[in-house]
């Protein structure tokens, strides 16, 4: 079996590309915007607040999920989903990181 294209980079760099790539949604933005905003967790109030079909709130969730950026909890016959505060805290330092490495140092283009 050949090498995929992520098998060239680090582990870093492709978390960081995972978490990233599942923030390229405005959906996701706001579920996570929701979250944030609850500060526990969420079952079924993001059809309420954000006017989508259960079924992609849940696509989305599950993306989000599977990224890394938020868990979920059963809580008898639905999930539950808040922030994963230990992964949001370090996609915030590597992003922190990631800024901060640029610095200009004259002219570009």
């Amino acid at each position: 079996m050949g090498l995929t294209k992520t098998a060239i980079f680090n582990e870093k760099q492709n978390r960081l590309a995972r978490m990233m790539k599942a923030l390229a949604h405005p959906a996701r933005i706001a579920i996570l915007q929701e979250l944030i905003k609850a500060d526990a967790c969420i079952c079924g109030e993001l059809v309420l607040e954000l006017g989508l079909a259960q079924a992609t709130i849940s696509q989305h969730l599950k993306e989000l999920k599977t990224a890394g950026l938020i868990k979920g909890t059963i809580e008898g016959t639905s999930v539950c989903y808040c922030i994963d505060e230990k992964a949001w805290q370090q996609f915030k330092k590597e992003m922190d990181a990631f800024f901060v490495a640029f610095e200009m140092k004259g002219k570009c283009c």
